[in-house]
């Protein structure tokens, strides 16, 4: 009895994963997806674009630094549950003021040890990021035919639009920088540029590159209307990442983009506002076979020839063959060739499928940042209302 699993995991064609359970006692269904980082595990978790999926780690030690307090890339984590090779062990970090298993419990999000990882990842990517039904009970007792049914019932994210869920309801105004050493996060004094950010799932860490960058950073709604954003006078717009399905999210959000960019208003967008100012210029996003999750994908720049590593984390990408006439390619996976980001030839906007603000990751594209606060400038400069 000792022995007897405590967590099973049963994939939509019926395969069945036993495994150790910590976190939260329960059972969810979700997609399933697997990420590459080997480190990073609380901010991946905490990343509002993994709403609705269920999380395999490839790398095994996961748990080892614990959790604190300042890693957090959310208010709350939007992850249903992770799969993990290795039980988490007793943490062992400067920083750490918790252990992991103990903050899924508080979070409310099931934990399974004790994984075949690498089988469950291959499966994965046989059979593309499939529906899948979790369960954590110490006793050891599973339904696998009722885990089975919501597993093959489950709608998935395709045809979701999950942005609403995850963002924020009310407008903020944004003033925190990044971390550093010794102080952490500080408050960063008003930037010249002001920028509305439209919370499709923002990331904090994204929003702290922003500050730091020179932006006066008021976020919005995903849902905001054009006069509500235009009603801030803007003088660049960010488009953040967030989950679900980029056509779905589009229905509202498309409208709004085609009216910034007849403004004339300076566009840069990242992973889900990627795909929207894609959709917003003509052309289509697709569902991926299992995406793009990790801290180490190579990304070229076809423009410059130079190579970058980058963070990734989307399921759905940009169809690079419906690209109108009018959009640039400007960068590929050098995975798979597929899109990773765009600019306009005739309008002030760009955005890449990729994460520069390396939460977690390398720290290769943070200079896009600085790239979308030069073309605030030099629109502004161009403006026939300066001065």
């Amino acid at each position: 009895m000792k022995s007897r699993p405590t967590a099973c995991l049963v994939l939509s064609d019926g395969t069945i994963f036993y495994g150790k359970g910590f976190g939260k006692v329960g059972i969810c269904t979700a997609e399933l997806c697997f990420n590459t980082a080997m480190t990073g595990y609380q901010e991946i978790i905490t990343d509002p674009s993994y709403a609705g999926q269920l999380i395999t780690f490839t790398f095994p030690h996961i748990g080892n630094t614990g959790v604190n307090t300042q890693d957090n890339e959310a208010l709350k984590p939007f992850a249903e549950g992770i799969i993990v090779k290795w039980d988490p062990t007793e943490p062992s970090n400067w920083r750490n003021t918790g252990h992991l298993s103990q903050w899924l419990m508080e979070k409310g999000l099931i934990g399974m040890g004790g994984v075949d990882t690498r089988r469950l990842t291959r499966a994965i990517r046989a059979q593309g990021a499939p529906n899948v039904t979790i369960a954590h009970n110490p006793d050891g007792e599973f339904d696998i035919e009722k885990m089975v049914l919501s597993a093959r019932t489950s709608k998935g994210l395709e045809g979701s639009d999950l942005a609403v869920e995850v963002s924020h309801v009310e407008p903020y105004e944004w003033h925190e920088g990044r971390w550093n050493w010794p102080e952490g996060h500080t408050t960063v004094k008003k930037g010249e540029h002001k920028v509305v950010a439209i919370d499709y799932g923002a990331k904090r860490n994204i929003l702290r590159c922003l500050t730091n960058s020179g932006c006066d950073v008021t976020v919005l709604p995903a849902n905001s209307t054009l006069e509500t954003i235009l009603s801030h006078n803007p003088e660049g717009i960010f488009l953040s990442n967030g989950p679900g399905d980029p056509a779905a999210t589009g229905e509202y959000s498309v409208p709004v983009i085609k009216g910034l960019l007849e403004n004339n208003i300076p566009i840069f967008g990242i992973c889900l506002g990627h795909q929207i100012l894609a959709l917003a210029l003509g052309a289509e996003t697709i569902k991926m076979n299992h995406g793009h999750h990790g801290a180490n994908h190579p990304v070229k720049d076809i423009e410059t020839g130079k190579v970058e590593i980058t963070s990734m984390n989307h399921g759905f990408s940009v169809d690079s063959q419906t690209l109108p006439d009018n959009v640039i390619e400007t960068h590929v996976s050098l995975f798979d060739g597929s899109n990773c980001g765009i600019r306009a030839r005739d309008q002030n906007a760009f955005s890449v499928q990729y994460h520069p603000e390396a939460s977690p990751g390398p720290q290769d594209s943070y200079h896009l940042f600085e790239k979308f606060t030069e073309q605030i400038s030099k629109n502004k400069s161009n403006s026939p209302h300066t001065g």
